[in-house]
C-alpha cells in the first residue's frame, strides 16, 4: 500500500479513481484532481510547501514533486504527464504538458499550456516556456514549436494511456 503521509497538520487529498503504486509515496500540504496516477518510487512531498494537481495527471516511475520552503508552491494543471524520474521543484505546469524522461523544472519556472519538455532537459529559475512549443537541452532552451501532431502523439495520447495503465493494477470487480 501506498505511504500517504499527514505533516505539519496536513493530510493529502486525493480524487476520485486515483492510482497509488504500492511504494508511491505522498505527504503533506497536497491535493490532486480526479483520475490521477502515482507510479512505483514516485514522490510527491508536500512537507515545506503546497503541492497542487488537476486532473488526469500521472507522476510516472520514480518522479519527485517538491516546493522550497516558505518560497514556491508546486501547481500542475489537467492532463500532464511527468515522465519517469523527472523532478518538478517549486514550479508551475499548465494544462496538457509532458515533461519528459529525467527532465528537472527548477523553482518559479513556468511551463505554458501544450508544451514539451524534452527527456533530459534542465528548465532553470524563473524560465518561462512559451505555450505550444518544445524545449531541450541543459539548461533548456527552445527547440521549436509542437504541431499538431506532437500534441496528438505525444501530449494527449501519453495522459490517456496513463488512465488505461492505472486500470490494469486495479482490482477486478467480482
Amino acid at each position: 500500500m501506498a505511504l500517504i503521509k499527514s505533516v505539519r497538520g496536513f493530510t493529502p487529498k486525493l480524487g476520485e479513481q486515483c492510482f497509488l503504486a504500492e511504494n508511491a509515496t505522498i505527504a503533506g500540504d497536497f491535493i490532486c484532481g480526479d483520475q490521477c496516477s502515482f507510479w512505483f518510487n514516485s514522490v510527491c512531498r508536500g512537507d515545506v510547501n503546497s503541492i497542487r494537481l488537476g486532473n488526469r495527471v500521472n507522476i510516472q516511475d520514480g518522479a519527485i514533486i517538491h516546493c522550497t520552503y516558505e518560497k514556491s508552491v508546486t501547481e500542475v494543471g489537467n492532463n500532464v504527464s511527468v515522465g519517469h524520474n523527472a523532478i518538478l521543484h517549486g514550479c508551475k505546469i499548465e494544462n496538457n504538458v509532458l515533461i519528459g524522461m529525467g527532465a528537472i523544472v527548477m523553482d518559479n519556472a513556468i511551463i505554458k499550456s501544450g508544451a514539451i519538455i524534452a527527456a533530459g532537459a534542465v528548465v532553470l529559475e524563473n524560465t518561462i516556456v512559451e505555450q505550444n512549443t518544445i524545449y531541450a537541452g541543459v539548461p533548456a532552451k527552445k527547440v521549436k514549436q509542437v504541431n499538431a501532431e506532437n500534441h496528438r502523439f505525444f501530449i494527449e495520447r501519453t495522459a490517456k494511456n496513463y488512465i488505461k495503465y492505472a486500470s490494469w493494477f486495479r482490482p477486478e470487480e467480482e
